[in-house]
């Protein structure tokens, strides 16, 4: 992403910038939650990064992508959990983690996914979230 300074030259914004011109420009009817999980996962571990991947913000440990938001929903978003853009193979068809809460639903072993819905969806779900996203970030 790119954007114009005050003499008019591009500069190219770092992912955080990225993330923060995205979300000022974002209409979606659940932003504040969306902005209130985004502050959860940045709160998490302080080694996260953010960037915009698929048209999200998407999030990184160790320079590989771990988690990306699916905004295309009516009525919630989704925060996605993955290893990356490449497939990895894996000795195991077992899911990843363990998820005691419940909260992730698995697509595959190396994919889970949160659906959120409201506020209160958010706040009652921040601690699962921070556990899960911990559990996440050390699995690779």
């Amino acid at each position: 992403m790119n954007t114009k300074n005050n003499s008019g030259e591009s500069k190219k914004l770092n992912g955080s910038e990225q993330v923060a011109e995205f979300m000022n420009n974002l209409i979606h009817p659940l932003k504040e939650e969306i902005e209130e999980v985004r502050k959860i996962i940045l709160s998490t571990d302080d080694k996260i990064t953010e960037h915009i991947k698929w048209n999200a913000p998407s999030f990184c440990y160790e320079g590989e992508d771990r988690m990306t938001f699916n905004l295309n929903g009516k009525g919630f978003f989704r925060l996605v959990f993955h290893c990356g853009a490449k497939v990895k193979e894996r000795k195991t068809n077992k899911p990843l983690i363990i998820d005691p809460s419940g909260i992730l639903e698995w697509k595959a072993a190396d994919r889970a996914i949160i659906k959120f819905t409201d506020k209160n969806d958010v706040k009652v779900n921040e601690e699962k979230l921070k556990e899960v996203i911990t559990k996440w970030l050390k699995v690779i």
